[in-house]
């Protein structure tokens, strides 16, 4: 990423707000040279980055009076509250003055803003939300959608499959990605109606699709693209988060039990910390909205300042890499089929 890239960051949204998004700001600033747009109440923003003073310069401030909070209804926000800090974002990448918008705010809320300011990549029905899953061979697999869409049409599947081909590419440097269809098994007349009439579109499409997959594949490292409606994809993501909590904590348990005492704390915990940074979701930073106009990385609303600056990250690839470009290409060629 040889060019600056500037990211406007939604600094009131999180549990931990302001304070994570300024740290993982600067963090970011530091590490890979961004330019940042801290979004939020100018004298809350100002104070908080009063402690960093020797390091912001990187980073600017632009006011924005309202919060939308995890409670607010996101339609019912994005009417009331014009001047709020996910708005304002969202505002300067429609402005040109930010490529990438991040946020660990009210999840649909910052979908809905994102539609309603930025606006959708010319052919796309429905943007979708995209989750990496780490795999049992130190690979990743991108699940989409996973929330963006509860009901879903199989034109919109295809499409979700045409906009995940294109980001794995080109972020994870996979010159054919292995796309798969979400399914209760691999053969191509199981599934419900919409996998069923999602199949023959999906297999003539230009990408490599490889027919059902199942819940597995998730973690299997077989396949580098699984798509499949918002709410299986939902489901499916916080299981997962669920499940990597539970094994955990149940690994703290029997390392302090066992493992711990009998070869040393630093080993055992050093091979826990490997563990820790493979499945969590702060070294991925955020999932992006694919679908939309500039990129737009949606957080965990505990993300940590480490989570932030992993999204800036990802927001940052996503412009070096033109993928909302090679997303708008790849529908076009997809379209003719």
């Amino acid at each position: 990423m040889p060019q600056q890239i500037t990211v406007a960051v939604d600094a009131m949204g999180g549990d931990g707000a302001p304070a994570a998004e300024v740290e993982g700001s600067l963090l970011a600033a530091e590490e890979f040279g961004a330019k940042i747009i801290l979004v939020g109440r100018e004298e809350v923003l100002s104070k908080e980055l009063s402690k960093y003073f020797p390091a912001r310069g990187q980073i600017e401030i632009v006011h924005a009076r309202d919060v939308v909070t995890m409670h607010d209804n996101p339609s019912k926000a994005l009417r009331s509250k014009k001047d709020s800090s996910i708005r304002v974002a969202a505002e300067q990448v429609l402005a040109g003055r930010a490529s990438g918008l991040v946020s660990a705010g009210n999840t649909g809320a910052v979908m809905a803003t994102a539609l309603n300011v930025m606006g959708r990549i010319p052919g796309v029905k429905r943007p979708a939300v995209a989750q990496i899953f780490p795999t049992g061979n130190g690979g990743r697999t991108l699940v989409l959608d996973v929330g963006a869409n509860v009901d879903c049409t199989p034109e919109m599947l295809v499409q979700f499959a045409v906009m995940g081909n294109a980001y794995t590419r080109v972020l994870f440097e996979c010159e054919k990605p292995r796309i798969g269809l979400l399914s209760i098994g691999e053969e191509d007349h199981k599934g419900n109606e919409l996998t069923r009439e999602s199949m023959p579109l999906l297999k003539r499409q230009p990408f490599q699709f490889v027919g059902n997959v199942e819940g597995r594949d998730l973690f299997s490292g077989d396949v580098d693209v699984i798509v499949c409606d918002g709410f299986i994809g939902n489901v499916a993501l916080k299981v997962s988060e669920g499940l990597v909590s539970t094994i955990k904590k149940m690994l703290i348990e029997s390392l302090e039990a066992t493992v711990m005492r009998q070869i040393g704390y630093g080993l055992a915990k050093g091979a826990f910390e490997e563990f820790q940074k493979r499945v969590d979701y702060e070294e991925y930073g955020g999932a992006p909205m694919l679908g939309v106009r500039g990129g737009v990385i949606i957080c965990h609303g505990r993300s940590t300042r480490q989570a932030i600056k992993n999204a800036i990250r990802v927001a940052m690839e996503f412009e070096a890499g033109g993928i909302s470009r090679q997303i708008q290409e790849n529908l076009e060629h997809s379209l003719k089929k």
